[in-house]
């Protein structure tokens, strides 16, 4: 374990010390968001990610043990393991390095090599590579032998050659040498595979139907594309080197003499390199470059879902929520204050006939009075530049906001809405969560899977379980920086506070409906199963609001309460009147407070936490509102200046939703009049941004926007495949025709609202 820490610290740059604490803070129970807001102390103040990269790197040297162990195990069974080859295996610090060691020893399938050491051609082998100088006939003749299917010495040399050039292709030394080759200088290609060049589905792939790039800088979108493009049998990837780099490794340490036998160990050691080593490279080569990928797209995955979960909420207010649609109606639906559905309905405002927009008017206006609503959302599928413009008709004085509505129909259809609304059906789950999560993102999207919130890339091809890893820590890290009301959260919800997990998660809401509303954190030792370790984790980030102690509400973890009461008493003063009296704070000297366990970290972050408890780190909420007539991608022209909201970031730029039922993308070349590597460096999901529109193909759905100053307004001109996998990753909503309103109806339908 100490060697563990010791190459952790040695890789991370963080100090043995802080690796050590923090190691051991894990192993004891600790999650990342307690140890990073609760243990600064111990760790020197790290931050989430450095803790997470700790946790992490101790799992993979767990994991490396793991396999180490076995193999030693393997070798001491099977007589193989000496004190040499011991010491070797110990000393792998690297998984690649540690299988190249056991390579010669694993136990092989019958090859061309195994079946020459059955026909006993090993010494054979063995006097060629000691022999170089001679000539091998004689030799070769004497191993002659039609039992052993070795009919002629040209047989038997061909066996030899099999078993040296399996040594070859084993030896641990010239892998390694290879293996950097790979790394550094292989080239990805791709072909169209022969007979698919004129299939549909294949036109997406076209291209790289005939394409090349150097391994180590191939983007990660482009390699997940031809990896996605292979699978459906559309391409052939290749990941390759000449054979000439990989054999001048080779030959030196092998070939002794260019006589007769020397030239048979020659050919053995081009077969090894190019038959065995090259694969067995290659294979090695895609798999690293495809965990490459994976990181990096699950990377921009995790930070784009965190700007969505801390997006801005609107709070607590009465909502009037539709989720738009042409044929169907518009789902309407209520919501308290709290979020409680109080009434729902369908409006046919916008592809309805007079009659129909004229009562959708009405009824629409007398739900705004009849409930005092106070906000207005509308989903920002399809028909919701219609329904809006519907809405802004009616001269209402509400803020109209347009709400991301990725995941609401995937919510709708789940066990957890069918939970919480088993007597509606999907249409109005829908709108439900369209308007509970303009009020609390957060508190809302916990409740669909992460994966399903469509802010990511290629989370189909990547590995499932890394991915699920990274976006629950997301979640959970996003949740316990905001904090959690006890009273009012949801299972889902509380299920990602640290500590807690589903089942406690459900007996937490169990006691709170049998027993009334939580009037303390104390209170949460009640809760079955939820012991000292599981309080210790939770308590900080659960608030209760009007709680039992002043600071049941704030951050401040309960094994600091006595602290601050002790505080409030130095400066003669009640505990409450500390957390209102900015003056009675200053008279605070932390100083005081420093011992063993408590240092000026935490003390700083309670006095903090002091002068606005419960604080909600999550910007102030801005109203938003696309350009007026802009609603369909056949409105926008060339150089138009427009609002947009990001609606995901990729690796090769961002796309943009302004307002047309299609996004548009500002690829990484616009978007900024300097130079950009990362797109993530200059927005983020959610970011309001104004653009440009450069292009509009409407046959082909695509919108190239602009964030430059002064864009060229020329075609833009983006490396192969981008477009491809813009096209894949943008919204596509259908789009039909609203019937235009004629006549009068709208004010005949406001009078009739006023006499209701």
């Amino acid at each position: 374990m100490t060697h563990h820490l010791e190459t952790i610290a040695r890789e991370t740059g963080i100090s043995l010390s802080s690796v050590s604490s923090t190691a051991k803070l894990l192993a004891e129970g600790g999650t990342v968001p307690f140890i990073s807001r609760y243990r600064k102390e111990q760790t020197g103040s790290l931050d989430e990610v450095q803790i997470t990269t700790i946790r992490d790197r101790m799992l993979q040297l767990a994991e490396l043990d793991t396999r180490r162990s076995a193999i030693l195990k393997s070798l001491e069974e099977r007589n193989l393991l000496t004190p040499e080859l011991k010491k070797k295996v110990e000393a792998a610090a690297m998984l690649a390095t540690l299988e190249d060691v056991f390579a010669p020893f694993r136990p092989k399938r019958q090859t061309r090599a195994t079946k020459a050491i059955e026909r006993g051609l090993t010494p054979l082998a063995d006097w060629l590579l000691e022999n170089q100088s001679a000539d091998p006939a004689d030799e070769a003749a004497k191993y002659i032998d039609a039992e052993k299917e070795v009919p002629a010495a040209a047989d038997a040399l061909a066996g030899a050659r099999d078993i040296i050039a399996e040594r070859v292709a084993d030896d641990a030394s010239l892998r390694g040498r290879v293996r950097k080759i790979y790394e550094e200088d292989a080239t990805v290609s791709s072909k169209v595979m022969y007979g698919k060049e004129e299939e549909t589905d294949a036109q997406k792939f076209r291209d790289y139907f005939e394409w090349s790039e150097p391994l180590k800088s191939i983007p990660s979108h482009r390699m997940l594309a031809i990896r996605r493009g292979e699978k459906d049998g559309f391409l052939l990837m290749r990941v390759e080197v000449p054979l000439e780099r990989v054999t001048q490794q080779a030959l030196p340490d092998w070939v002794k003499s260019n006589a007769e036998a020397g030239k048979q160990v020659a050919l053995a050691v081009e077969d090894g390199c190019k038959r065995l080593l090259m694969p067995s490279m290659e294979t090695e080569a895609r798999l690293m470059a495809k965990k490459r990928a994976d990181e990096t797209a699950i990377s921009v995955f995790g930070e784009n879902l965190r700007e969505l979960l801390l997006a801005s909420p609107l709070g607590e207010k009465r909502l009037l929520a539709i989720d738009p649609g042409f044929r169907t109606g518009c789902k309407t639906v209520v919501l308290d204050r709290s979020g409680k559905l109080l009434h729902h309905t369908v409006l046919y405002c916008t592809a309805g006939s007079n009659n129909q927009l004229y009562e959708a008017a009405v009824e629409l206006t007398t739900l705004l009075k009849k409930y005092d609503i106070e906000a207005i959302a509308i989903g920002n599928g399809t028909a919701s530049r219609e329904t809006e413009t519907f809405v802004k008709k009616l001269k209402v004085t509400l803020p109209i906001i347009m709400v991301n509505e990725s995941g609401a129909s995937i919510y709708s259809a789940s066990d957890v809405a069918r939970e919480e609304f088993p007597n509606e059906d999907v249409t109005v789950r829908g709108a439900v969560s369209i308007g509970r999560r303009l009020m609390d993102p957060l508190a809302e999207l916990v409740k669909i899977d992460p994966k399903s919130i469509g802010v990511g890339q290629y989370q189909h091809d990547v590995d499932a379980r890394a991915l699920k890893n990274n976006l629950d820590g997301t979640v959970e890290s996003c949740v316990n920086a905001v904090g959690v009301e006890l009273n009012t959260a949801s299972k889902q919800l509380l299920a990602y506070v640290s500590g807690l997990n589903s089942t406690l998660a459900e007996n937490i809401v169990s006691f709170r409906n049998e027993n009334g509303a939580f009037v303390s954190r104390d209170q949460l030792k009640k809760v079955p199963r939820l012991g000292e370790k599981a309080f210790e984790q939770a308590a900080g980030f659960l608030r209760v609001r009007g709680g039992a102690h002043a600071l049941d509400s704030s951050a401040v973890h309960p094994e600091r309460y006595a602290l601050v009461e002790q505080m409030a008493a130095d400066v003669g003063c009640k505990l409450e009147e500390l957390l209102n009296n900015d003056a009675a704070r200053k008279k605070i000297d932390l100083k005081k407070y420093v011992s063993a366990d408590v240092g000026l970290p935490t003390l700083q972050d309670i006095l903090l936490e002091l002068a606005k408890p419960g604080r909600d780190p999550r910007k102030q909420f801005e109203l938003f509102s696309f350009q007026d007539g802009v609603e369909k991608p056949s409105d926008l022209q060339v150089g138009m200046k427009l609002p947009g909201i990001v609606t995901n970031v990729t690796a090769f730029g961002a796309f943009v939703d302004v307002g047309v039922h299609q996004d548009g993308l500002v690829h990484v070349s616009q978007l900024s009049d300097q130079f950009v590597r990362d797109a993530s460096e200059v927005v983020k999901v959610g970011q309001k941004v104004q653009v440009t529109v450069m292009e509009v193909d409407l046959k082909r759905n695509r919108i190239a926007l602009s964030m430059k100053s002064k864009p060229d307004h020329e075609e833009r001109r983006s490396a192969p495949g981008d477009r491809n996998v813009a096209a894949a990753s943008r919204h596509n909503n259908p789009r039909q025709p609203s019937a235009a309103p004629t006549n009068d109806w709208f004010s005949q339908a406001m009078n009739q609202a006023k006499k209701k």
